[in-house]
Formats: structure tokens, C-alpha cells, sequence
């Protein structure tokens, strides 16, 4: 009968497979489970070291102040800051010199985001013959006269009377430049943006603070 080679002489890694082999279920079950957890913490860790996207900063301009409706912006009334990307929201500005002399449509409390539906370009008050054209909010008496309104309307601004009789015309071939969305909450009339001469458009903030105010169609 031929020699059986001894264990002892085999390599180490013949001898490894032979006890894997032989070693019982529970063992093989055992170290499959300590390579997975082995594998959950690699993943844990390396979805620990790797940054948010969310939470990269963004450049952003915020109000300094809270600014009103129908004011061009001045430099001081803006500025830069950084906020976490995910917080941002969809048409946000950055560029302080872009909204030099743009116009709020709506009021902007101070801290807030400017974004492109909240502020009126420039460019929005530099059409038509007269260089000193400026955008005016309107706050009118009756919302419904908004919703057959459109932008690029020309209407005349009247300081409603007690009756029409008494309607004062304050200016003619006001362009109405934007409707605001309404707002929830009680019903105080609808605010309408429109550009005017700039003595036009003190004129009819002006009366406005007293008097209500509505407009009709040319």
C-alpha cells in the first residue's frame, strides 16, 4: 500500500479549504453574516464622509430691509448670502447689479429670497416715449375688475366716488405691467402693478393711501 501524505505536509491554503469544508452550517452562517455587517459599515461610512448636495451653499440676494411694492431697488436694499442649495427656491436671484432699479410686484419682508416672479425688471419701465417711466401698485376697490384685466393693457386709473359722477381721473394709458396672484385671506382687494410717468405714478399713490381706487379699459 502507497504512503499517505500527512496533513501536516500540505500547503496552508489546502489545508484552510479542508476545514471550510468540514467546518458546520452554523460557522459558514456566521461568517457570512460578519461580512455583511463588515460591508454595511464600509457603506455607512463612506455615506457618512460623503457631503449633502442639499446642504452646499448657494448664493442667494435677501431684502436688507422690508421693501414695498412699485419702489425701485436701490444697492443698499439687497445683499449676498449663502443658504443650503435644498432651501433655495426655483428662480432665485444673485446678482446685486442685475436688480438695480428693478421693482418689487409684490412686498418683500427682510430676510427674504428675491426670486424672478417677485421683482420687475429694469427694462419693464424704460419702454415708451417717456424716460421717467416708473411701475405703481394699485390696490383696487373691487377684485373682479382685475380678472378680465391682462398684462399689456392700457387702462385709466380713476379715484372711485361715492358714485361715478365723482370719479376723479388720475391718469390715462396706464400699462399694466403685472397681476400678482391673489393671496389668502380676507378680501381687501387685489393689487395690480402698472407703469406710469413718475408724477403720474406719486399722484396715484398718493391719492391712493386715502381713496379707492379702480381703473377701466382704453
Amino acid at each position: 500500500m502507497p504512503d499517505v501524505p500527512q496533513l501536516s505536509t500540505l500547503n496552508p491554503s489546502t489545508l484552510d479549504r479542508i476545514r471550510a469544508l468540514l467546518a458546520p452550517d452554523w460557522a459558514h452562517r456566521i461568517a457570512a453574516r460578519r461580512s455583511a455587517a463588515a460591508g454595511l459599515a464600509v457603506l455607512a461610512l463612506v455615506a457618512a464622509l460623503r457631503p449633502d448636495p442639499g446642504l452646499a451653499p448657494a448664493p442667494v440676494l435677501i431684502a436688507t430691509r422690508d421693501l414695498p411694492p412699485g419702489v425701485p431697488l436701490a444697492a443698499g436694499d439687497v445683499r449676498v448670502q449663502s443658504r443650503p442649495t435644498a432651501t433655495v427656491p426655483d428662480g432665485a436671484l444673485s446678482d446685486p447689479a442685475g436688480v438695480l432699479n428693478a421693482t418689487p410686484a409684490v412686498g418683500i419682508r427682510r430676510g427674504e429670497i428675491l426670486t424672478d416672479l417677485r421683482v420687475l425688471g429694469s427694462r419693464l419701465t424704460e419702454t415708451g416715449d417717456d424716460p421717467t417711466l416708473r411701475v405703481a401698485p394699485i390696490r383696487l376697490a373691487d377684485p373682479a375688475v382685475v380678472d378680465v384685466l391682462r398684462v399689456g393693457d392700457l387702462v385709466d386709473v380713476l379715484a372711485a366716488g361715492e358714485d361715478s359722477e365723482n370719479a376723479q381721473l388720475l391718469a390715462s394709458d396706464a400699462l399694466v405691467v403685472l397681476i400678482p396672484p391673489p393671496r389668502n385671506g380676507p378680501a381687501d382687494g387685489r393689487i395690480l402693478l402698472v407703469a406710469l410717468p413718475a408724477t403720474a405714478a406719486q399722484r396715484v399713490a398718493a391719492v391712493a393711501l386715502t381713496e379707492a381706487i379702480t381703473v377701466t379699459l382704453r
